[in-house]
Protein backbone atom coordinates (compact mmCIF):
# COMPACT_ATOMS: atom_id res chain seq x y z
CA UNK A 1 0.00 0.00 0.00
CA UNK A 2 1.41 3.45 -1.10
CA UNK A 3 1.89 6.35 1.67
CA UNK A 4 -1.13 8.29 2.33
CA UNK A 5 -1.18 11.49 0.20
CA UNK A 6 -2.23 15.05 1.27
CA UNK A 7 -5.78 14.38 -0.68
CA UNK A 8 -6.40 11.01 1.25
CA UNK A 9 -9.94 11.91 3.77
CA UNK A 10 -8.04 9.69 6.21
CA UNK A 11 -5.40 12.28 6.45
CA UNK A 12 -7.83 15.41 7.43
CA UNK A 13 -8.64 12.93 9.96
CA UNK A 14 -5.72 12.52 11.58
CA UNK A 15 -4.11 16.10 11.39
CA UNK A 16 -7.89 16.99 13.21
CA UNK A 17 -7.38 14.63 15.91
CA UNK A 18 -3.44 15.74 16.54
CA UNK A 19 -4.65 19.10 16.38
CA UNK A 20 -5.37 19.13 20.08
CA UNK A 21 -2.29 16.97 21.38
CA UNK A 22 0.52 19.08 22.74
CA UNK A 23 3.99 18.02 24.39
CA UNK A 24 3.80 16.59 27.69
CA UNK A 25 0.41 14.89 27.01
CA UNK A 26 -0.11 11.35 28.28
CA UNK A 27 -1.62 8.44 27.40
CA UNK A 28 -2.68 5.65 29.80
CA UNK A 29 -1.70 1.81 29.25
CA UNK A 30 -1.17 -1.15 29.36
CA UNK A 31 1.24 -0.23 26.34
CA UNK A 32 3.41 -1.47 24.46
CA UNK A 33 7.17 0.04 23.99
CA UNK A 34 10.12 -1.41 21.57
CA UNK A 35 13.57 -1.20 21.85
CA UNK A 36 16.58 -3.17 20.62
CA UNK A 37 18.92 -5.03 22.67
CA UNK A 38 20.91 -8.27 22.23
CA UNK A 39 19.91 -10.90 24.17
CA UNK A 40 22.81 -12.88 23.79
CA UNK A 41 24.15 -9.83 25.71
CA UNK A 42 21.63 -8.66 28.26
CA UNK A 43 21.89 -5.16 29.57
CA UNK A 44 18.23 -5.56 30.64
CA UNK A 45 15.80 -7.66 32.66
CA UNK A 46 13.76 -8.27 29.00
CA UNK A 47 16.63 -8.49 26.84
CA UNK A 48 17.69 -11.27 29.57
CA UNK A 49 14.28 -13.05 28.86
CA UNK A 50 14.48 -13.01 25.31
CA UNK A 51 15.83 -15.48 22.67
CA UNK A 52 18.07 -15.38 19.54
CA UNK A 53 21.38 -14.09 19.44
CA UNK A 54 22.57 -10.26 17.90
CA UNK A 55 20.43 -7.13 17.70
CA UNK A 56 16.38 -7.93 18.35
CA UNK A 57 13.25 -6.13 18.80
CA UNK A 58 12.30 -6.13 22.49
CA UNK A 59 8.65 -5.24 22.98
CA UNK A 60 7.55 -4.31 26.57
CA UNK A 61 4.45 -3.66 28.48
CA UNK A 62 4.25 0.42 30.05
CA UNK A 63 1.74 1.82 32.23
CA UNK A 64 1.33 4.67 29.96
CA UNK A 65 3.07 6.88 27.41
CA UNK A 66 4.44 11.03 27.32
CA UNK A 67 4.63 12.97 24.36
CA UNK A 68 7.88 14.43 23.71
CA UNK A 69 7.96 16.27 20.17
CA UNK A 70 7.43 19.53 20.25
CA UNK A 71 3.64 21.37 19.75
CA UNK A 72 4.36 22.88 16.88
CA UNK A 73 5.59 19.55 15.22
CA UNK A 74 2.50 17.92 16.58
CA UNK A 75 -0.11 20.24 14.84
CA UNK A 76 1.56 19.58 11.73
CA UNK A 77 0.43 18.17 8.64
CA UNK A 78 1.05 13.99 9.22
CA UNK A 79 1.77 14.17 5.96
CA UNK A 80 4.94 16.48 6.38
CA UNK A 81 5.69 14.99 10.08
CA UNK A 82 4.69 11.63 10.55
CA UNK A 83 6.10 10.88 13.41
CA UNK A 84 6.25 11.36 17.56
CA UNK A 85 8.33 10.53 20.03
CA UNK A 86 7.07 9.14 23.18
CA UNK A 87 8.56 8.20 26.51
CA UNK A 88 7.46 5.74 29.15
CA UNK A 89 5.50 6.64 32.67
CA UNK A 90 7.62 5.36 35.59
CA UNK A 91 6.16 5.19 38.98
CA UNK A 92 9.15 6.55 41.15
CA UNK A 93 9.53 6.33 45.31
CA UNK A 94 7.82 9.60 47.07
CA UNK A 95 11.42 10.87 47.58
CA UNK A 96 12.70 11.30 44.27
CA UNK A 97 9.75 13.40 43.51
CA UNK A 98 11.51 17.20 44.90
CA UNK A 99 14.15 16.48 43.09
CA UNK A 100 12.77 15.69 39.35
CA UNK A 101 10.64 18.35 40.09
CA UNK A 102 13.27 20.73 40.30
CA UNK A 103 14.94 18.93 37.53
CA UNK A 104 17.80 17.66 39.61
CA UNK A 105 17.53 13.85 38.56
CA UNK A 106 17.59 14.70 34.55
CA UNK A 107 16.87 10.77 33.95
CA UNK A 108 12.87 11.91 34.37
CA UNK A 109 10.85 14.56 33.66
CA UNK A 110 7.99 16.09 35.94
CA UNK A 111 4.27 15.39 34.85
CA UNK A 112 2.36 17.94 37.13
CA UNK A 113 -1.06 15.78 36.12
CA UNK A 114 0.15 12.45 37.46
CA UNK A 115 2.34 13.63 40.50
CA UNK A 116 -0.03 12.40 42.87
CA UNK A 117 0.46 9.07 41.70
CA UNK A 118 4.03 9.70 41.66
CA UNK A 119 3.98 8.71 37.71
CA UNK A 120 7.11 10.57 35.56
CA UNK A 121 8.50 10.32 32.35
CA UNK A 122 11.82 8.35 32.09
CA UNK A 123 13.82 10.25 29.50
CA UNK A 124 16.47 7.86 28.87
CA UNK A 125 14.08 5.38 26.54
CA UNK A 126 12.30 7.01 23.35
CA UNK A 127 10.15 5.25 20.98
CA UNK A 128 9.18 6.90 17.77
CA UNK A 129 5.56 6.15 16.74
CA UNK A 130 3.46 7.79 13.84
CA UNK A 131 0.81 9.83 14.17
CA UNK A 132 -1.80 7.91 12.72
CA UNK A 133 -1.11 5.80 15.49
CA UNK A 134 -1.44 8.65 18.03
CA UNK A 135 -4.67 9.66 16.81
CA UNK A 136 -6.43 7.18 17.71
CA UNK A 137 -5.66 7.62 21.45
CA UNK A 138 -7.45 9.36 24.39
CA UNK A 139 -5.21 12.31 24.84
CA UNK A 140 -4.58 13.66 28.70
CA UNK A 141 -3.31 16.77 28.94
CA UNK A 142 -0.13 16.05 31.36
CA UNK A 143 0.47 20.13 31.90
CA UNK A 144 -1.91 22.17 33.09
CA UNK A 145 -0.99 25.81 32.14
CA UNK A 146 1.86 27.89 30.56
CA UNK A 147 4.30 27.50 33.81
CA UNK A 148 4.45 23.72 33.61
CA UNK A 149 4.19 23.00 29.97
CA UNK A 150 7.59 25.46 30.00
CA UNK A 151 8.79 23.45 32.89
CA UNK A 152 8.49 20.37 31.19
CA UNK A 153 9.80 21.63 27.85
CA UNK A 154 13.01 22.79 30.24
CA UNK A 155 13.20 19.37 31.68
CA UNK A 156 13.88 17.82 27.69
CA UNK A 157 16.16 20.05 26.60
CA UNK A 158 18.64 19.96 29.73
CA UNK A 159 18.12 16.41 29.82
CA UNK A 160 19.58 16.36 26.08
CA UNK A 161 22.10 19.18 26.32
CA UNK A 162 23.31 19.31 29.71
CA UNK A 163 27.00 20.38 30.08
CA UNK A 164 29.87 18.18 30.63
CA UNK A 165 31.95 19.25 33.49
CA UNK A 166 35.87 18.87 33.81
CA UNK A 167 36.98 15.79 36.22
CA UNK A 168 38.70 17.87 38.30
CA UNK A 169 35.63 20.30 39.04
CA UNK A 170 33.56 16.58 39.58
CA UNK A 171 36.08 15.56 41.94
CA UNK A 172 36.34 18.61 43.77
CA UNK A 173 33.02 18.90 43.99
CA UNK A 174 32.16 15.48 45.37
CA UNK A 175 31.28 16.37 49.07
CA UNK A 176 29.13 19.17 48.03
CA UNK A 177 27.51 17.05 45.92
CA UNK A 178 27.05 14.02 48.76
CA UNK A 179 25.61 16.54 50.98
CA UNK A 180 22.94 18.65 48.38
CA UNK A 181 21.79 14.68 47.56
CA UNK A 182 21.48 13.42 51.17
CA UNK A 183 20.16 16.08 52.56
CA UNK A 184 17.37 17.13 50.26
CA UNK A 185 15.18 14.69 51.11
CA UNK A 186 15.72 14.81 55.17
CA UNK A 187 13.20 16.31 57.34
CA UNK A 188 15.80 18.30 58.58
CA UNK A 189 16.36 22.41 58.02
CA UNK A 190 18.79 22.14 55.51
CA UNK A 191 16.87 19.75 53.32
CA UNK A 192 13.91 21.75 53.52
CA UNK A 193 16.16 24.39 52.46
CA UNK A 194 17.55 22.45 50.10
CA UNK A 195 13.94 21.84 48.73
CA UNK A 196 13.10 25.52 48.62
CA UNK A 197 15.35 25.64 46.03
CA UNK A 198 14.45 26.51 42.23
CA UNK A 199 17.99 24.93 40.54
CA UNK A 200 21.81 25.01 41.07
CA UNK A 201 24.12 26.38 38.87
CA UNK A 202 27.70 27.52 38.18
CA UNK A 203 29.47 29.83 36.31
CA UNK A 204 33.29 29.53 35.22
CA UNK A 205 35.35 32.70 34.71
CA UNK A 206 36.84 33.65 32.10
CA UNK A 207 35.88 30.12 31.26
CA UNK A 208 36.31 26.13 32.02
CA UNK A 209 39.51 25.80 29.47
CA UNK A 210 41.48 28.42 31.58
CA UNK A 211 44.45 27.84 33.79
CA UNK A 212 42.87 29.36 36.32
CA UNK A 213 39.54 29.62 37.52
CA UNK A 214 36.97 31.27 39.53
CA UNK A 215 33.80 29.94 40.26
CA UNK A 216 30.56 31.24 41.13
CA UNK A 217 27.60 29.16 42.17
CA UNK A 218 24.06 30.34 41.76
CA UNK A 219 21.65 28.96 44.53
CA UNK A 220 18.40 29.96 42.98
CA UNK A 221 15.23 30.46 45.74
CA UNK A 222 12.32 30.96 45.50
CA UNK A 223 11.46 34.77 45.49
CA UNK A 224 9.60 34.66 48.95
CA UNK A 225 11.90 32.60 50.84
CA UNK A 226 14.31 35.63 51.97
CA UNK A 227 15.01 33.78 54.95
CA UNK A 228 14.58 30.10 55.80
CA UNK A 229 13.62 28.53 59.11
CA UNK A 230 14.29 31.87 60.73
CA UNK A 231 18.13 31.72 59.19
CA UNK A 232 19.68 33.89 56.55
CA UNK A 233 20.22 32.11 53.56
CA UNK A 234 23.87 33.15 54.14
CA UNK A 235 24.37 30.43 57.05
CA UNK A 236 23.47 27.75 54.49
CA UNK A 237 25.16 29.26 51.39
CA UNK A 238 28.95 29.32 53.80
CA UNK A 239 28.30 25.63 55.07
CA UNK A 240 27.98 24.61 51.89
CA UNK A 241 30.38 26.24 50.13
CA UNK A 242 33.07 24.40 52.62
CA UNK A 243 32.13 21.37 51.59
CA UNK A 244 34.33 22.21 47.66
CA UNK A 245 38.01 21.65 47.76
CA UNK A 246 39.47 24.11 45.63
CA UNK A 247 42.55 23.35 43.33
CA UNK A 248 45.36 24.69 42.07
CA UNK A 249 43.26 25.24 38.70
CA UNK A 250 39.81 26.34 40.57
CA UNK A 251 41.29 28.61 42.40
CA UNK A 252 37.82 30.37 44.00
CA UNK A 253 34.24 29.21 44.93
CA UNK A 254 31.69 31.64 45.72
CA UNK A 255 28.29 31.73 45.68
CA UNK A 256 25.17 33.48 45.95
CA UNK A 257 21.37 32.82 46.77
CA UNK A 258 19.29 34.75 44.68
CA UNK A 259 16.32 34.52 42.72
CA UNK A 260 16.10 34.69 38.90
CA UNK A 261 14.89 38.40 38.92
CA UNK A 262 18.26 38.86 40.54
CA UNK A 263 20.56 37.56 37.85
CA UNK A 264 20.57 39.13 34.75
CA UNK A 265 20.19 37.14 31.34
CA UNK A 266 23.98 36.91 30.75
CA UNK A 267 24.55 35.74 34.17
CA UNK A 268 22.18 33.21 33.66
CA UNK A 269 22.61 31.78 29.80
CA UNK A 270 27.08 31.96 30.86
CA UNK A 271 26.05 29.29 33.58
CA UNK A 272 25.32 25.51 33.64
CA UNK A 273 22.48 23.68 35.77
CA UNK A 274 24.36 21.34 38.69
CA UNK A 275 22.56 18.03 37.80
CA UNK A 276 23.06 15.76 41.19
CA UNK A 277 22.05 12.49 39.13
CA UNK A 278 24.52 12.47 36.20
CA UNK A 279 27.51 14.43 37.47
CA UNK A 280 30.28 12.06 37.39
CA UNK A 281 33.81 11.37 36.20
CA UNK A 282 34.59 10.61 32.31
CA UNK A 283 36.17 7.17 33.33
CA UNK A 284 33.23 6.39 35.70
CA UNK A 285 30.72 7.61 32.18
CA UNK A 286 32.65 5.27 30.17
CA UNK A 287 33.44 2.35 32.56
Amino acid sequence: MDRLTPEDPEVARIDNALAEWRQGDVVRGPVDFIHMGDPARPLTKLAGEAQGDGPTVLVGEEIGLVVLTQTCDLVRTCVDRPFVEVAPIVEVDESKLPQIERGYLLKYAHIPALQEERLVADLDRVMTIEKSIISDWVRIPGCRNDAETRAFAEALRRKRGRFAFPDDFVEASQALQKRLKDKHDKGSEEGQALRALREIRVTAAPSWNEDQVRLTFWFIRNPDQHNFAGKPWDEYLQRWLALFQKTDRLVEAEGLVVTLADMSAQDYVESDPLDLDHLSLRGQRAG
